[in-house]
């Protein structure tokens, strides 16, 4: 039998195309043990996820983890809320910037640090419009093409 192969760390690949990043932060996220097991293996996504502040605490909403295969009956659900861990004064500031500036607070990057604690890096994002998206697909594109020059 092959060993499973572990992933280290899940991006967001569509929050810097929807989103113009102002501002990251590092967050601890409390999980269930067969969630942990899941996300080692590969098995969940941060697309269409986001955080919110509820009651002076930040959760991750919409973030998908597969079911572990080997779970029992205590598995846990894939898209339920999660609590993120941050300091009072971390939350204080980042609910005035969400609730002043209408900013959104999304995850860029789910990842393993040194010691196996998963960790994820919250940005601080104003959605971008289409004119936006369009020129930043231009920009890439004739980057692309001076590469292939060179």
């Amino acid at each position: 039998m092959s060993k499973p192969t572990y992933v280290t760390s899940l991006l967001n690949r569509k929050a810097r195309h929807e989103f113009h990043i102002l501002d990251t932060l590092e967050a601890g996220i409390v999980l269930k043990g067969t969630e942990v097991k899941s996300i080692r293996l590969g098995k969940a996504g941060l697309n269409e996820s986001y955080a919110m502040i509820h009651r002076g605490e930040v959760f991750l909403e919409n973030m998908q983890i597969t079911p572990y295969e080997h779970g029992t009956i205590e598995n846990h659900e894939p898209k339920r809320s999660r609590k993120l861990l941050l300091h009072r004064k971390e939350i204080l500031k980042l609910q005035q910037k969400v609730a002043d500036s209408g900013l959104t607070l999304i995850p860029l990057k789910l990842y393993f640090n040194q010691k196996g604690i998963a960790k994820i890096e919250l940005a601080l994002a104003k959605g971008k419009k289409l004119h936006d998206k369009r020129e930043a697909i231009k920009q890439r594109d004739t980057e692309r093409e001076l590469r292939r020059f060179i």
